[in-house]
């Protein structure tokens, strides 16, 4: 079975966390049973040229706003547009499968908005949410869901 590719970018290090332990997860499950994929993953910075992706992969990306609420009156993403500019690249929009956020619930409507934004702009699926680190459960039911799509 072909590996689970996930790009994503990590500002305070909460989504390098939880994709770590998603790929921790999936070793361990790839080990149990090898019908099981593993996942690669592979981090964009502002320091990350881009590249011509070759492989369907999902994107993990937090969100960081500066600026409006991102509902009503306006949004400034902050911080996390080297991934968006990358995705936007060349063809690798086509390529990407769907879009997992993350964020801190208190911040209510915009709690993973960026997630949301990516999605409709690549006209992709927002498919799942975990806030910070995220849970164990998280990890699973993400993983589950990636093997689905």
């Amino acid at each position: 079975m072909s590996p689970i590719k996930i790009l994503f970018i990590s500002i305070e290090g909460n989504t390098r966390s939880f994709v770590k332990k998603l790929a921790d997860y999936a070793a361990g499950m790839h080990d149990q049973d090898s019908q099981n994929p593993v996942v690669q993953l592979k981090e964009i910075s502002e320091q990350t040229d881009f590249a011509d992706e070759s492989d369907p992969y999902f994107a993990f990306v937090p969100t960081y706003l500066d600026g409006g609420n991102g509902i009503d009156n306006g949004v400034k993403e902050l911080m996390t547009n080297a991934l968006g500019e990358y995705i936007g690249y060349a063809k690798n929009a086509s390529l990407c499968h769907g879009i997992v956020g993350s964020g801190n619930k208190n911040f209510n409507e915009q709690y993973c908005l960026t997630a949301k934004r990516y999605a409709s702009e690549f006209n992709v699926p927002f498919l799942a949410d975990y806030e910070l680190r995220g849970t164990g459960r998280d990890v699973e039911r993400i993983y589950d869901l990636l093997k689905q799509s």
